[in-house]
């Protein structure tokens, strides 16, 4: 693996928690740092299983709060929505 030095600029409490990362791990700041990229690299974006049960609670919670309709009143609306989607939508000139 190539090298490739480079220069941060850090706040106190980070560069004293690499400090102290490295000095109780008998590891070197920059393997400290580089540990640190990869694994936020593979976790950016991904949500934590504390936080992947709280969204399906909150699902489950907005989906019972849907109120029940007969199945024809909603199949009539959508037939309604595909007629005025296939019909171009509105006409009327629109005002400036």
């Amino acid at each position: 693996m190539a090298i490739q030095k480079m220069t941060f600029r850090l706040d106190t409490l980070t560069a004293a928690r690499i400090n102290a990362l490295s000095r109780d791990l008998g590891s070197t700041r920059s393997a400290i740092v580089r540990e640190a990229i990869s694994i936020y690299a593979r976790t950016k974006g991904k949500v934590t299983e504390e936080e992947r049960i709280e969204r399906v609670r909150l699902f489950r919670e907005l989906v019972a709060k849907i109120p029940p309709r007969p199945r024809d009143e909603v199949d009539a609306e959508l037939r309604e929505l595909r007629l005025a989607r296939r019909s171009g939508g509105c006409r009327a000139p629109v005002e400036s």
